[in-house]
């Protein structure tokens, strides 16, 4: 598939959540997943966040979930990735506990990603940290150290890591959102991995989508170019904003707006106010791309609360060959 078969792909909505955040946590946020086709039981898998901690879910149909015994405290903005029969997965680690009190100045946010392998979503590898927060641009003064939201994309010639840096407060929300995407480069999905020296992404003044911040970024690898699908921070007459953007780029390095519009953006009632991160991978039972997101329903911390969504658009064998990123 090209940049533009993609572009012209009809998005079906479901209209309605399909996770709900558990007991005593006012979120579940940033799904990752994998369809039935990659999973050796054939079920769906997804890895979502709530306060606490990184947690997996499990379903038969991608629309009726179930948490499994799987949980990490302290890991959050998980991606995951397969290939030749090992999962990758990928997070954002930090102090167990600290995002309950996120909305505090102190102390201090520190994040890494880290890593963690797997043969059969059942035995997991010990953690590995494979980023940490090094160059200036993943510092904030008086915010914190932040690297996080991973993404890992398959090049011709290694691996690129797409990831959010630095810290930028959202006053309306009452916490902070990521100003920042950057990308490092590896020979194989275990690192090593080397940051490039400046951002892909920063906050644009000109643009009210996301002149705040950069958010947070998926990439979809085609057969000429790339897609970036961007949950960028939008802040405007005192009122904040994250909306779901389409980028494109033909060597995943510079990526511009492909669509004017956005492709998921606040409505009303559990979307209200944000759409925040996705990911999106081809489901062959379905024959679709199947994207995942979370949205919140107001904006301050103390009211909103978060769920997690899907959009589908159909296709079928003669118009695609699987993602490079399945």
């Amino acid at each position: 598939m090209e940049i533009r078969d993609f572009l012209a792909l009809k998005w079906q909505d479901d209209g309605c959540p399909l996770i709900h955040p558990p007991f005593l946590s006012p979120i579940v946020a940033d799904p990752t997943w994998l369809p039935p086709e990659l999973v050796p039981d054939g079920s769906w898998r997804l890895f979502a966040h709530d306060v606490f901690g990184l947690r997996q879910y499990r379903s038969d149909d991608g629309l009726h979930w179930q948490k499994t015994s799987f949980f990490v405290p302290g890991a959050m903005r998980a991606f995951l990735y397969h290939e030749s029969g090992t999962y990758f997965l990928y997070y954002e680690k930090y102090t167990p506990l600290r995002l309950v009190f996120a909305w505090s100045r102190y102390p201090l946010w520190r994040s890494a990603i880290a890593l963690r392998t797997s043969s059969d979503f059942k035995r997991w590898s010990a953690e590995k940290i494979v980023l940490k927060p090094e160059l200036p641009w993943h510092h904030e003064p008086k915010r914190g150290y932040a690297v996080g939201n991973p993404c890992l994309v398959r090049l011709q010639q290694g691996y690129a890591l797409y990831y959010s840096a630095g810290l930028v407060y959202v006053p309306d929300c009452g916490f902070t959102e990521p100003r920042h995407i950057g990308r490092a480069l590896a020979p194989s999905p275990e690192g090593p991995f080397s940051p490039q020296t400046q951002p892909i992404l920063s906050p644009q003044a000109d643009d009210p989508q996301r002149n705040l911040g950069a958010g947070a970024i998926k990439v979809l690898a085609l057969a000429d170019g790339f897609i970036g699908l961007q949950n960028g921070i939008g802040y405007n007459a005192g009122r904040s904003s994250s909306t779901l953007l389409l980028l494109r780029s033909s060597d995943g390095q510079q990526f511009e707006r492909a669509k004017a519009e956005p492709l998921l953006a606040p409505s009303q009632g559990w979307r209200k106010s944000h759409i925040y991160a996705c990911d999106i991978k081809y489901a062959e039972p379905l024959r679709a791309f199947v994207l995942y997101y979370n949205a919140r329903d107001d904006w301050h911390w103390r009211r909103g609360r978060e769920r997690i969504g899907r959009i589908v658009a159909y296709t079928t064998h003669s118009d695609i060959d699987p993602p490079k990123t399945a």
